[in-house]
């Protein structure tokens, strides 16, 4: 039922799935004025809008959200801010991470601070904002995206190949998602299929891919789904991730995942699957062949982890009781 006495303005820059999972959940239980915008017109939006609402709820920690922060500041509400992964990222080599920036850093840096409720989707998270912020996280709670069953679910018999998804936009984002690793060692293993999925044409364009690599641009998740449940293996090589969505999702599809050893991807296989390092391509490899392999038994393992750590109503019920203790304040 909703809640019409707290009022919650919901902001991003962009919208996703994850992103518009929350705001579902917001509006099942409360009157929400969603702004997904960027550029001076989404703040003079936020100006209009904080003095008519209680609780502010902005995914990922920006320059925007920053703004929204200091406002609630000025009109008495209360603000939450989601840290994701890129908003606590300071990777020169890839071009990846708002702290490469010294005046946006700056202004990250207050709006984490100074947010009633910074929730980050995974500890690694809390931790590199303590880092960079430099204080004690005080107001950082863990609150792991959740995935839905009905949504994400097995279906038939699994194919050999291996899949890894992500979308790479630029040669910047390749490098984060490290298919020029996975490609390495696709290159190994040549009587293996892969297929990679978010590579747009003109980047694929410019990549010496081996012949056992098919390669498509950005799919719908209808699309996505079909992938998941024919792929008996999927690949999740990032040198930065938050709390991996596609990783968890395919892990739902019953998906044996072999992932790297950083951020939020250790903390969604767990012992259900292959922990790597990037910078150990025999290690990859053999991970690689193990998984795929590797008994049905192992995909059911994988599903019921997801199933059991990060289910979609935990993440509801997590962020419902901030909201109440936000309200009761």
């Amino acid at each position: 039922m909703t809640n019409t006495k707290t009022y919650i303005l919901f902001t991003s820059t962009f919208i996703t799935p994850f992103i518009k999972s929350d705001l579902q959940s917001l509006q099942k239980n409360y009157s929400v004025k969603p702004i997904t915008e960027t550029g001076l017109f989404a703040l003079w939006k936020y100006l209009k809008a904080v003095n008519k609402i209680d609780i502010t709820f902005s995914w990922f920690a920006s320059v925007y959200s920053s703004v929204l922060v200091f406002l609630t500041k000025i009109f008495r509400k209360k603000s939450i801010v989601i840290i994701g992964g890129v908003d606590v990222a300071q990777e020169k080599e890839y071009n990846y991470g708002i702290w490469n920036s010294w005046w946006k850093s700056r202004i990250v840096r207050y709006g984490i601070i100074h947010a009633d409720y910074v929730l980050a989707v995974d500890e690694s998270l809390k931790k590199e904002a303590m880092r960079l912020c430099k204080y004690d996280g005080n107001n950082i709670s863990v609150v792991h995206t959740g995935y839905d069953s009905t949504k994400w679910f097995p279906k038939g018999e699994k194919e050999q190949f291996v899949l890894s998804v992500g979308i790479c936009p630029d040669m910047h984002r390749i490098k984060k998602k490290g298919f020029d690793v996975l490609f390495s060692v696709a290159e190994r293993m040549i009587n293996t299929k892969f297929v990679v999925i978010g590579i747009e044409p003109h980047i694929a364009e410019q990549l010496n891919m081996p012949p056992n690599v098919q390669c498509f641009p950005k799919i719908n998740q209808a699309e996505l789904l079909h992938y998941y449940q024919r792929a008996k293996v999927f690949a999740q090589l990032s040198r930065h991730e938050g709390m991996p969505n596609t990783l968890c999702e395919a892990m739902m599809c019953e998906c044996i995942p072999v992932g790297s050893d950083v951020f939020g991807i250790p903390t969604a296989i767990k012992d259900k699957g292959f922990i790597v390092k990037l910078n150990e391509l025999d290690a990859i490899e053999t991970a690689l062949r193990n998984a795929m392999n590797a008994p049905s038994e192992f995909g059911c393992r994988a599903r019921k982890r997801i199933l059991e750590y990060f289910p979609l109503e935990l993440r509801e019920k997590k962020i419902l009781r901030i909201i109440h203790q936000l309200e009761e304040s």
